[in-house]
């Protein structure tokens, strides 16, 4: 082996290896530098400069309206004007001057005497002539992010998050009274649950990415959060494998499929909590008693889901009952997440963020399908049998008709 890597060094001159995968990178290192110094012969662009703004947050105050700019484009952008229904209004800005670099952002705190539930259009004007428009359908003063605000967006993330996972939970001891034969039907019932999520997961991602500054990946952000969790998963399930911690026992591996699963529905609810929090703070979403009613009726069949696993298809199904204190963990993992989306969607939200997040949830829920998919087989092996696809048909239709009571 000695003699094969002094023969390697010698024939490429004697260098050492951590010399030769340097190399390539002082170069490139080099050629950028000297791009950057020089030029390159490139000269001055053609045409006037790139200007993409978003408008990332909208603030309103009593008297004022508060709008975040993100710079989306290449060249720096100064505001020169604001407009508010036609009218030009007095603005400020963070540094005095409306300057926004690439990448950058500012807040603009726009003087007007807004009316409440009045619509509003704002058009911001900027030094090249470009223009950016911001629409507030419905005005309403933004909540002040106090411990009573936070109080209040912690209890709706226990309403419609904690408590409707853990009261579908309750339906283990009926599983395991069930039939075996019947459990394949069950599991795909599951396995239609979470694809109805995932699916609606990546929808609510796809739209918020509209919203989020290209630069920082817009719709690809979805997509690379739901492969990133898949690989994520995929890696701790073969890490978990290759230890012999789910080798074995049907009850150990039911345990860790119900651990998937909340994770999975965490993730989604977490996604689900942004988009609350973010509504209630901008004023687009009324915490009534139907809305609440009608989120805790959605999610109570996550709870199902998580439970389905625990049932087991082995002989030793019912050999093996978790602990209360498990059941407990797996309810605050599928449903707390509810209410940390609801403090980050109400106080910080941010699109590019929450595309992110919701990639991860389909992500996650994805895999979790796939580690569920092989235990709604039948005795022959068919993963999509009669059983297996009317359970995966009636998961679908019963979240959609519970997806009927919730507006946000």
């Amino acid at each position: 082996m000695m003699e094969a890597g002094t023969r390697a060094e010698r024939a490429s001159g004697g260098l050492p290896t951590w010399a030769l995968g340097l190399l390539p990178l002082a170069l490139i290192a080099i050629a950028l530098g000297a791009l950057a110094i020089f030029g390159g012969g490139l000269g001055d662009r053609n045409g006037p400069p790139v200007e993409e703004v978003t408008v990332e947050r909208t603030v309103l105050r009593p008297g004022h309206i508060e709008l975040t700019l993100r710079n989306d484009g290449p060249d720096a952008v100064e505001v020169a004007q604001v407009a508010v229904n036609d009218a030009y209004a007095p603005f400020t800005t963070e540094d005095g001057e409306g300057r926004i670099g690439r990448l950058g952002s500012t807040t603009l705190d726009i003087s007007y005497p807004w009316i409440e539930a009045e619509a509003y259009e704002i058009v911001v004007l900027t030094s090249t002539g470009g223009t950016v428009e911001a629409a507030i359908p419905v005005a309403a003063e933004t909540p002040e992010a106090d411990l009573g605000f936070f109080g209040l967006m912690a209890l709706l993330g226990i309403y419609v998050g904690v408590i409707p996972v853990s009261l579908g939970m309750l339906w283990l001891p009926f599983l395991r009274r069930v039939d075996r034969g019947w459990m394949a039907g069950l599991i795909a019932f599951t396995v239609g649950l979470l694809a109805f999520l995932a699916v609606d997961a990546g929808l609510e991602g796809l739209e918020i990415a509209g919203e989020a500054p290209g630069a920082f990946g817009g719709a690809n952000l979805v997509f690379l959060g739901a492969l990133v969790a898949y690989l994520a998963l995929a890696g701790v399930d073969s890490y978990l494998s290759r230890r012999g911690d789910r080798a074995g026992a049907t009850g150990a591996r039911g345990s860790y499929l119900a651990l998937l699963v909340a994770i999975g529905i965490g993730l989604h609810n977490l996604g689900e909590g942004l988009a609350i929090g973010s509504a209630y703070a901008g004023g687009a979403l009324a915490l009534g008693a139907f809305l609440v009613i009608g989120f805790a009726i959605h999610n109570t069949t996550e709870g199902l889901a998580i439970v389905a696993p625990l049932r087991g298809t082995g002989e030793a199904a019912g050999a093996s009952r978790p602990a209360l204190g498990r059941l407990l963990a797996l309810g605050l993992i599928a449903g707390a997440p509810a209410v940390l989306g609801a403090w980050i969607g109400a106080a910080a939200f941010n699109p590019s963020a929450a595309a992110l997040l919701f990639g991860v949830g389909v992500g996650a829920i994805a895999r979790v399908i796939v580690q569920l998919a092989p235990m709604m087989g039948d005795r022959e092996g068919r993963l999509l049998n009669p059983v297996s696809v009317a359970g995966i048909l009636v998961g679908l239709a019963l979240m959609y008709a519970t997806g009927l009571l919730v507006s946000v």
